[in-house]
């Protein structure tokens, strides 16, 4: 319970428990004492006696209330006195320590006003650094600035002048290559130009480019004379080598065919020497060629034929105008095939008939290609135009053959792996190039009283046929398609990738006699070339060469005898060995090393 206030406002005290003792021990005692006195007084009948009393007891408490009244306040007084006295005690104590305080911010006053004049005078020295380093930011902005329009300008001549680059790269320069490479002088490529700003590097450039045309046209124009000319020499070395085989016993039978053969392998080489030139290579027939024909004329213009199986149950023909681009480009995939499939490793030939045309197959038991040569086989044989300069001394150039040839008649060329471990390469003719000949009749007997050039072939085949089944052992293919020891090409002689077995193989579906000699013919004007000299026209070595031998010839036998000496013969120079064969000519005849080269680019690569 809370102490009620004085009137003076101070708290109530309470008083000591010693006062209050003796208070009340006072009070009690004249409590006790005053009824003694009063009864005593009054049985005494004296009343004045108990009323004295009576006043006594009473005056003795009062007495007693203003002793301990005045002890309280005495000591109230006391307290109050020792309050104030701690109070002056504490008030001195923080006036000293004001005092001190008051010393204390008078040294904190005066550092403070020191510290604030040293940093007035730091700042009066920093604000004199500021106006000097704003003078010097001044000058370096206005040279910055003046730099930075001077680089402007330089920026803006040389957009300009990259825009006028652009302009020659893009615009200018392409029309004048184009000029140029159709045969236009430098002069008139450039006449258009003359007022340009650039006139003196674009004649300086398209002398320059003029002068690389010049020399790509003369070396492909001389590159293509040249494949020209070795296709007339292997022509008219086929023709030859194919009259001899009808003139000639059985002892040389077989090195004749040994040479008709590598005659059609240097006739292909020339062949793909023109295609890369863009020269016309090969020849064109007016009537569809069976598959089976192009099969057998592909596998006639390469070495190991021997190891080629074909797998072929279609009927399909080949348009006659593209027949020949087909050939050579098989004849390419299967060379590279058997090139880099080591012997006796066989590569298999199917031939599939798809929606989208003819799929010919060809698998090797090779090590497959490496993820760089495939990239580089596919970049060979795709839509790419050919770029000759990417051909080195080393390239080998069968995909290169292939990937202009696929361009040409619109084939398709894909490799994947083959299931023999190997690559498989796809060849997707297109369906416009393939037809479905209706089947045509037997063809009548050969008549034994026909001239020994025309009938001494037909009765070679039919008397060797029953005899090359049991030549050599045959492997292990498709029961449907046997593959004879040496294919055939289309018989026409015209053609340089023509093989030497085609004597033992079935006749195509292309005629096999020789066209008429041009001396038959009406003579045609003769054409000139630039310089005045005559131009010999395609296939007149030919011409002139057949006539020429026809006359030597003797007849032939034709009964079977003659038939199986002449294949004894061919048996036999089959069979001979490589190397017996270059020790007995002294020199070899045929490039039978199939190692590729260490770096190939459009070839196969051994990982």
């Amino acid at each position: 319970m809370r102490e009620a206030p004085s009137p003076d406002g101070r708290p109530r005290r309470r008083p000591e428990p010693r006062t209050v003792a003796l208070t009340a021990a006072a009070v009690l005692l004249a409590l006790a004492a005053a009824p003694v006195g009063v009864t005593r007084a009054l049985g005494a009948h004296q009343p004045l006696t108990a009323l004295a009393v009576g006043a006594v007891t009473v005056l003795w408490l009062i007495a007693v209330g203003l002793a301990a009244l005045g002890a309280e306040r005495s000591r109230a007084l006391a307290e109050d006195l020792a309050a104030q006295h701690q109070e002056t005690m504490t008030a001195l104590v923080a006036v000293g320590s004001a005092r001190q305080a008051e010393a204390a911010a008078r040294e904190l006053v005066g550092a403070a006003q020191t510290e604030r004049d040293a940093a007035r005078a730091e700042r009066a020295r920093a604000e004199a650094e500021v106006a000097a380093m704003h003078t010097e930011l001044a000058r370096l902005r206005a040279e910055w600035d003046a730099e930075r329009a001077e680089a402007e300008a330089g920026r803006a001549q040389a957009e300009a002048e990259r825009a006028e680059l652009d302009g020659i790269a893009e615009g200018v320069l392409p029309e004048v290559v184009k000029k140029l490479r159709g045969g236009a002088a430098v002069d008139s490529a450039l006449a258009a130009y003359r007022k340009h700003p650039q006139y003196a590097l674009l004649r300086a450039v398209g002398e320059e480019i003029g002068r690389g045309e010049r020399l790509r046209a003369a070396a492909l124009a001389v590159c293509a004379t040249a494949a020209g000319r070795v296709q007339a020499l292997a022509t008219s070395m086929h023709a030859e080598l194919r009259e001899m085989q009808h003139r000639h016993d059985e002892e040389v039978l077989g090195d004749l065919l040994r040479l008709d053969h590598s005659t059609a392998q240097a006739g292909r080489m020339a062949d793909s020497i023109a295609v890369l030139t863009g020269a016309r290579s090969g020849r064109r027939w007016a009537k569809p060629i069976a598959v089976e024909s192009v099969l057998r004329g592909a596998l006639g213009r390469i070495g190991a034929y021997q190891r080629v199986r074909l797998h072929n149950a279609s009927t399909a023909a080949v348009a006659g105008f593209a027949a020949e681009g087909i050939m050579h480009a098989l004849a390419e995939l299967l060379d590279n095939a058997t090139n880099f499939s080591a012997p006796p490793a066989e590569v298999h030939v199917y031939v599939e008939e798809v929606p989208a045309g003819l799929a010919v197959t060809v698998e090797d038991s090779g090590l497959g290609l490496g993820e760089s040569w495939l990239r580089r086989a596919e970049r060979a044989v795709s839509a790419e135009p050919l770029d000759l300069t990417t051909l080195s001394a080393g390239t080998r150039l069968g995909l290169a053959v292939v990937g202009v040839l696929a361009r040409k008649h619109g084939l398709q060329i894909s490799f994947r792996p083959s299931a023999r471990g190997g690559t498989g390469v796809v060849m997707l003719i297109p369906q416009q190039l393939v037809s479905h000949p209706a089947p045509e009749s037997a063809p009548a007997p050969v008549s034994t009283q026909a001239p020994a050039a025309e009938s001494a072939r037909p009765a070679l085949t039919s008397a060797l046929a029953p005899a090359l089944s049991s030549a050599r052992p045959a492997p292990a293919r498709s029961a449907r398609t046997p593959l004879p020891p040496a294919p055939q090409a289309p018989a026409v002689p015209a053609v340089t990738g023509a093989p030497a077995a085609p004597a033992v193989t079935a006749a195509p579906a292309v005629p096999a006699q020789l066209p008429p000699a041009p001396a038959q013919l009406p003579p045609a004007p003769a054409r000139m070339t630039d310089s005045g000299l005559p131009q010999r026209r395609r296939g007149q070595t030919l011409a002139v060469t057949a006539p020429a031998a026809a006359p030597a010839a003797k007849p032939v036998r034709s009964d079977a005898v003659s038939a199986a000496a002449r294949f004894g013969a061919f048996r036999r120079a089959a069979a001979r060995p490589p190397e017996a064969e270059q020790h007995a000519a002294g020199a070899p005849t045929t490039d039978t090393d199939t190692t590729p080269d260490a770096s190939p680019v459009t070839e196969k690569d051994s990982p």
